[in-house]
């Protein structure tokens, strides 16, 4: 039975691309791209003439039925512009569709900005919630952000250029000046981690460019910092 692979890319480096991904790209009949251009050049880079089609937000409801269609007959690779696909990025349907037919579906681990991020960040994230994409109206940014005001684990969630020096304000005003760690442009040339607080990193960033994940420290480190500090000071230390 043909196979649906959910293949990681990479988020910005082009060498950041598994061996596996590399044969199965190179094997399948069809690629399932959201960005044909950006497929191109890392499939140009390795040497790879698999076809292409386009599969993103705005056409995914036409385009399911006719993948799901071809998944009759052929081994299709689903790749989203970079990282995991479904993950922030157009391919749950197509995902849930193909198992819903009885298609096997192999995911092809890989790149990903969220866990990329948590690892750079130096904040305590063994355990962490993922937003995804923030809100872009700023009420319901800060709603979603003061439900989670007392979250204990570690906070992540994209960001666009755009918006971001916004969001961190709004962050201030939801979360209060916690720690944060503001990735910019990960494993691409222009790489930043900052790291600080979130009033430093809004004006770290008051003109910012490229992509952003951001890691929040939790409320459950802040506890565990005033409680080492109560402790010292009931010592007298």
């Amino acid at each position: 039975m043909p196979v649906l692979y959910v293949v990681a890319t990479p988020i910005g480096n082009l060498e950041d691309i598994t061996l596996r991904a590399l044969r199965v790209l190179g094997e399948v009949q069809l690629i399932a791209a959201e960005d044909t251009r950006t497929a191109r050049k890392l499939l140009n880079r390795y040497n790879i003439n698999t076809r292409l089609t386009s599969y993103f937000e705005h056409n995914k409801r036409m385009k399911l039925p006719v993948l799901l269609g071809m998944l009759e007959e052929q081994d299709i690779a689903l790749i989203s512009e970079a990282g995991m696909p479904g993950i922030s990025d157009p391919g749950y349907e197509l995902i849930k569709g193909a198992i819903e037919k009885g298609f096997r579906v192999e995911v092809l681990p890989g790149c990903s900005a969220v866990t990329t991020a948590v690892a750079a960040s130096g904040l305590a994230a063994s355990q962490f919630i993922y937003l995804g994409f923030l809100p872009r109206k700023k009420n319901e940014k800060k709603n979603l952000l003061l439900s989670v005001s007392e979250e204990p684990r570690a906070i992540v969630c994209f960001e666009s250029p755009y918006r971001v020096a916004a969001t961190l304000q709004t962050i201030l005003d939801a979360l209060g000046d916690r720690k944060i760690a503001v990735c910019r442009e990960l494993t691409k040339l222009h790489e930043e981690v900052f790291r600080g607080t979130v009033s430093e990193a809004a004006s770290h960033f008051a003109k910012p460019r490229g992509e952003f994940t951001l890691v929040i420290e939790g409320t459950g480190e802040i506890k565990k910092s005033l409680r080492k500090a109560r402790d010292k000071f009931n010592k007298g230390d």
